[in-house]
C-alpha cells in the first residue's frame, strides 16, 4: 500500500452504493422536522382530517334527522297529512385547499464548520414549530367560527356560546365546563372525544386553587405533582398558548393578514352574518376580558375556552408535511424548506362551544 492511500473511506452520510456524501444527514434533518411538528401540535387529534391525492377541495355531506311516529291501524303511511314520512334534509360542506405554507432556512457551510455544536437539529425544531403553530392557530380560529355558525339544517342545532363565565377561579372554570357538557348533550353531540382548550393560566388555576378538579370524589385523575388535570365533566382538558394569541388579536375580520388570504372564509361558512370574517380571521375579542384594578385589587385578564368534539371542524390535506433540501454551490450552503398544503373549515357547528369570560 502506497503512503497516503486511505481507501476505502467510511463516510457516515453516504448511502451504500450511492454517491451523495450528505444523503443520510439530510434525512436526519427531515426526520427532526416531522418529530417537532408532531410534538408541538395539539389540534391534530381534535378534529377531522381527510387526505386527497388531487383536486382543490373536498366535500363533506351533511345529513339531517329522521322522525318517528306510532302508526294508527288503517292509516296510509305515505299520505302527507298523516305525518309518517320523514323529510331528511341534506347539505354539504366544502373545504378548499389553501396555498402552500412554507417555513425555510439556509445553513452556510462556513457557519457549520465554525460551530462546536449541531445547528441543524435546532433549526429543524424551529421549522417544525413554525408550521405547527400556524396549523394550531388556523384550526382554533376555525373552531371558534364553528361555535358562532348557524345550524347546517333546520332540525339541527347551531354553534353555541357560554357567556359571562368566570374563568379566573377554579370553581368558575368547572361550572363553565359543566355548562359546556350540558350544551353538547342538548345538541346531541357525541360523548366520545369531547375536549376543551384552555390557556396555561386558566388550566393551572384548577390545580393551584382549591384542588376541586383533582379531588378523588369530584375530579378524574388529576395529579398535582405532575401538574395535570385529565378531564372535567367528561371533557378532556388541553392547554395551549395559542388560544391567548388568538384572543389578543381582537377584531381582525377585515384585517389583511396572511390568515386573511385563505381560500376558506370560515366565519361565513353556514353563517347568515355575511362578512363576519375573511379567511381564518374574525372577531375574537369575546374570548378575552380585561378587568381593571380596583382599590387594593390588581387588574387581571381572563381568557375564554374553546370546546367541542372532533366532528366540529375538518382539515383537508393535499400535501402533508414534507421537506426539501438543496446544496447551493453559488451560495456555499444548504437551503432547507418544510411545507404543507391544507385547508380548514366548519363541519358541524352543533359540536362546538365557545366559553366567553364575563
Amino acid at each position: 500500500m502506497a503512503n497516503g492511500d486511505f481507501s476505502p473511506i467510511s463516510r457516515s452520510g453516504l448511502i451504500q452504493g450511492g454517491s451523495d456524501n450528505d444523503a443520510l444527514f439530510l434525512k436526519v434533518f427531515s426526520g427532526e422536522i416531522l418529530t417537532s411538528f408532531s410534538e408541538t401540535n395539539v389540534m391534530k387529534e381534535l378534529h377531522m382530517l381527510r387526505t386527497i391525492s388531487s383536486g382543490k377541495s373536498a366535500q363533506f355531506p351533511v345529513s339531517g334527522i329522521a322522525t318517528a311516529k306510532y302508526h294508527n291501524v288503517g292509516e296510509n303511511i305515505v299520505e302527507s297529512d298523516n305525518g309518517y314520512m320523514s323529510q331528511i334534509g341534506m347539505n354539504e360542506k366544502i373545504i378548499t385547499i389553501d396555498d402552500v405554507l412554507v417555513s425555510s432556512t439556509f445553513i452556510a457551510n462556513i457557519d457549520e464548520l465554525k460551530k462546536h455544536y449541531d445547528v441543524r437539529s435546532i433549526y429543524a425544531a424551529e421549522l417544525g414549530k413554525a408550521l405547527a403553530k400556524r396549523f394550531d392557530i388556523a384550526t382554533m380560529k376555525t373552531l371558534y367560527a364553528a361555535s358562532q355558525a348557524d345550524a347546517n339544517l333546520a332540525n339541527t342545532a347551531a354553534g353555541a356560546s357560554i357567556s359571562g363565565a368566570d374563568t379566573n377561579t377554579a370553581g368558575g372554570i368547572i361550572d363553565a365546563l359543566y355548562a359546556v357538557a350540558e350544551t353538547l348533550d342538548k345538541n346531541d353531540a357525541p360523548d366520545e372525544g369531547r375536549f376543551a382548550i384552555l390557556t396555561p393560566a386558566t388550566y393551572y388555576k384548577l390545580l393551584t386553587s382549591d384542588n376541586v378538579a383533582i379531588n378523588k370524589d369530584t375530579g378524574s385523575g388529576g395529579n398535582v405533582n405532575a401538574g395535570t388535570v385529565a378531564s372535567v365533566a367528561g371533557i378532556r382538558l388541553v392547554k395551549s398558548n395559542h388560544l391567548a394569541e388568538i384572543a389578543d388579536l381582537g377584531d381582525v375580520k377585515t384585517t389583511a393578514t396572511d390568515d386573511g388570504a385563505s381560500n376558506n372564509d370560515v366565519f361565513d361558512q353556514g353563517n347568515s352574518s355575511s362578512g363576519a370574517g375573511t379567511g381564518y380571521n374574525g372577531d375574537f375579542s369575546p374570548l378575552k376580558q380585561d378587568t381593571a384594578a380596583s382599590g387594593s385589587a390588581a387588574g387581571y385578564t381572563e381568557y375564554g375556552m374553546l370546546c367541542g368534539t372532533k366532528e366540529a371542524i375538518g382539515t383537508v390535506k393535499l400535501l402533508d408535511l414534507a421537506t426539501e433540501s438543496e446544496y447551493q454551490i453559488e451560495r456555499q450552503g444548504t437551503l432547507f424548506v418544510a411545507k404543507y398544503a391544507m385547508g380548514h373549515g366548519v363541519l358541524r357547528p352543533e359540536c362546538a362551544v365557545a366559553v366567553k369570560p364575563a
